[in-house]
């Protein structure tokens, strides 16, 4: 099944969000499925089962309550996010396969380039030696999916402290250049999204944007 993605730069946390569920809303059954590929600016987002007590210390952070699952989170410069806008009906795909579709396919991407990691059932997300290196949340509307998930590459990993990472007090994280591997979040992308393609069936090329669509 075709698709396409695209690569858009460090874009800001709210437009995005919206623009995303413009998509979502506005598509049909020949919308193209999407990956949409970035960083943010730093935010903390909160979804909707998030506890505002999981936030400890935000200070010059912006905390913004979003709609995906899951509790709170931070993005920043050096992180890639990769949010997928598929049409999981028309993928055959249920939450449960959708989301072990990008937790294995940030596991083979991190095999590729010589680190061991593991996802976990009671936490979703992918994890080297127990410190989370990657997130995963969703949004599930009209039968299509956004939100997406975010791998740590070379990133400032002190605003990690100032919350509990979804949730969990005292949860370890870990970014790729802390691994020894010095990538940064665009050429993560084009290592990644085809481990992407495979995983969620699609076939597709990645596309250099300035932003998202409308």
């Amino acid at each position: 099944m075709s698709a396409v993605a695209r690569w858009l730069g460090r874009v800001e946390y709210e437009p995005t969000w919206r623009a995303m569920q413009r998509y979502t809303d506005q598509r049909d059954g020949s919308s193209i499925d999407e990956l949409w590929c970035l960083e943010h600016p730093p935010v903390y987002t909160l979804g909707m089962n998030g506890k505002p007590e999981h936030v400890l210390a935000a200070g010059d952070v912006p905390v913004i309550p979003i709609d995906r699952g899951g509790q709170v989170t931070y993005h920043g410069p050096g992180q890639l996010v990769v949010y997928p806008l598929i049409d999981l009906k028309r993928a055959k795909l249920g939450v449960r396969e959708l989301v072990t579709a990008l937790e294995t396919a940030l596991i083979d991407f991190a095999e590729e380039i010589g680190i061991a990691a593991v996802a976990r059932r009671d936490a979703p997300g992918v994890y080297v030696e127990g410190a989370k290196l990657a997130s995963v949340g969703l949004r599930i509307r009209r039968g299509a999916c956004y939100h997406g998930l975010a791998l740590n590459v070379n990133m400032d990993l002190e605003p990690f402290s100032r919350i509990n990472p979804c949730g969990y007090a005292g949860l370890r994280v870990v970014d790729l250049a802390t691994l020894g591997v010095e990538q940064d979040p665009a050429r993560a992308s084009r290592r990644l999204v085809p481990h992407l393609w495979r995983t969620l069936g699609l076939t597709g090329e990645l596309t250099w944007d300035p932003a998202p669509r409308d």
